[in-house]
This record gives structure tokens, C-alpha cells and sequence, in this order.
């Protein structure tokens, strides 16, 4: 058969890419924030020998994607994964599957990143699969500052930290400082008089010092937050996520992703990046938005408008 222009981006729009050099697909089938089950993995495999080319690669999404599937048995794969409990998808301009390292098990680890990528991937992937933005909007998590995920890269990327406190009464200057010795990102020096001095600018909250003084000027024990980046690109075009100010439990991230995601519904051009539109417009705007609930009140009329074009 001949396929067509309409036929290849029909299928595109329900997770099937046209593979170089052939008439034949790769479908992605989309995992919950980077997790298959042992049966999923099975599924996946079954799928691939009997409709693809027999395999399969994981995207930078952490989907997995069967290649060689003919056009005509892009149905017949689709409701076996379906039956499956999977979906096939992860592409358009609108909520891209949601990443996240492992740091729910990583001893570097500071939230439960699959936990979190699970509540966002029902909230935002699922949840909102019928929003059209003005281009993808791509969601990672990372357990730490190692950033093993990239969080920066992301349009809007989640890092666990802990909420670093430090009591300079309670150093006793040592002579040789337990918290500066462990500080990966040497934001702790020690004084002439063997006290120690944190420079906030290069704090990660990394979690890192936790508990390394011996007498508490560092406390033990310390509350896991996020922090969140908006407006990271990698590709042709790169851009550095922006830090916003403050951190979030992970309770509230939920809360302002969907914030971050009506923002750049209502304020970016189509075909426009959210860092983009976060430099055109101003960080500074961003972050007035984000301090209120007006963008979650006018939800409805949001996600109804057209997505603006350019004059």
C-alpha cells in the first residue's frame, strides 16, 4: 500500500514515527515516569516480535519504542498494548511523558522520584492529553543536584533538596571541618578561626553536610524539598533553566507545574519554547503569576483560548 503524507502524521499524533528509509514505524510506548513493570516489559517484548522488527529501544523520555511496525498492523499493536494496560504516544505539542531518575532508591536521593513522577504523569500526561500548547513541554525529575536527569534541560525540571540550616553558635571551629570536607560543591570554608562560612550563592541544598558535625551546627535531621527550574532546552537550541526563587514541597509541585503550564498557555506563540517565552516576557513576571492562584482561577478560560500567533 501507499501511505501518505496525512497517513504518516496521522499516526505521528498517536506515538508512531515513520522509520528512515522504510514504509515502516516505531511506536513509543509510554512508561510512568521511567517504570515498567517485569509483565510490562514482557508485554512490550511480545508486541515487538509479533507486529514490530523484534526491537526495542528506550528514548531520552524513557519510553520504549518497538521498531519496524508495518502501517497496516499499527491497530493490531495498539490494542495489544491497550489490553495491556500501556498506551502508545509521547509526541505533539502538549505534555511530553514525564522522566525521573531513581532517586527514590539512590542512596543520593533526596524524594521519592517515582512517586512524584507517577502524581504527575496522571495529573499532567493523562490528565491534560487533550491540551494543546504552543509547543512540547517536556517535565523531569531528579532526586538530587547530581542531576542524573537533567531537571535543568527540561521545561520544567524538579530536584530534590533539603532545607540546609546552619547554626554558627553551635561550631566549634575544628580543625578540621567534617562539613567542609563533605561539601561537593565547596560552598563551606573554614576562617582563621577555624570557623566555618557558608557562601549561599554556591549552596546546591544538596543534603550532602546532613548531620556531618559532630555537635550539631549542621542539624541531622533536615525536611526534603524541590527545587524547580522552568525554561530548559537542549537540541539545536540550548537554554539553562531558570531557578526559581524558594523551594516547594513535593506536595506543592503538583501545583505550581500547573501554574508554570497555564502560564506558558496563556503567554507563549505558537511554536514558541516556555524559556523563550520566559525571556520575552521576564522571569520576574513569571514569578508575580506564580505567587498567586489567579492563573488557577482562570483555568477554564485558559485552556478554551487559542494558542496566540505572532503579528
Amino acid at each position: 500500500m501507499s501511505i501518505t503524507k496525512d497517513d504518516i502524521t496521522r499516526v505521528k499524533g498517536r506515538g508512531f514515527l515513520l522509520n528512515r528509509g522504510t514504509e515502516c514505524f516505531s511506536g513509543r510506548v509510554v512508561s510512568v515516569g521511567g517504570q515498567f513493570s517485569a509483565d510490562e516489559l514482557k508485554a512490550i517484548a511480545d508486541c515487538a516480535e509479533q507486529f514490530g522488527s523484534g526491537n526495542v529501544i528506550f528514548t531520552s523520555r524513557l519510553s520504549a519504542e518497538i521498531q519496524g511496525i508495518p502501517y497496516e498492523s499499527i491497530p493490531a499493536a495498539e490494542k495489544f498494548i491497550a489490553e495491556r494496560g500501556m498506551q502508545f504516544g509521547g509526541t505533539g505539542a502538549k505534555v511530553r511523558p514525564i522522566t525521573a531518575c531513581k532517586g527514590t532508591t539512590c542512596v543520593y536521593g533526596n524524594i521519592d522520584t517515582h512517586a512524584l513522577a507517577e502524581v504527575l504523569h496522571h495529573k499532567f500526561y493523562e490528565g491534560m492529553r487533550g491540551v494543546k500548547l504552543p509547543h512540547k513541554f517536556k517535565i523531569g525529575v531528579g532526586g538530587c543536584p547530581n542531576s542524573c536527569m537533567k531537571p535543568s534541560l527540561n521545561d520544567v525540571g524538579v530536584e530534590g533538596c533539603r532545607a540546609f540550616a546552619f547554626d554558627a553558635d553551635l561550631c566549634r571551629g575544628c580543625k578540621k571541618c567534617a562539613v567542609a570536607a563533605g561539601c561537593p560543591s565547596k560552598a563551606v570554608t573554614t576562617g582563621s578561626d577555624g570557623k566555618a562560612y557558608i557562601d549561599p550563592a554556591k549552596c546546591r541544598k544538596c543534603g550532602v553536610c546532613i548531620g556531618k558535625c559532630p555537635f550539631g551546627a549542621v542539624p541531622k535531621e533536615a525536611e526534603s524539598r524541590c527545587r524547580v527550574f522552568v525554561g530548559g532546552t537542549w537540541g539545536k537550541s540550548q537554554r539553562m533553566g531558570t531557578l526559581l526563587s524558594g523551594t516547594y514541597s513535593e506536595e506543592d509541585v503538583p501545583v505550581i507545574v500547573e501554574k508554570i503550564m497555564l502560564w506558558y498557555k496563556e503567554n507563549g506563540y505558537t511554536k514558541e519554547r516556555l524559556g523563550a517565552a520566559v525571556d520575552r516576557v521576564g522571569v520576574n513576571v513569571l514569578e508575580a503569576a506564580l505567587a498567586t492562584d489567579d492563573l488557577l482561577a482562570r483555568k477554564d478560560e485558559i485552556l478554551a483560548a487559542e494558542i496566540k500567533e505572532r503579528a
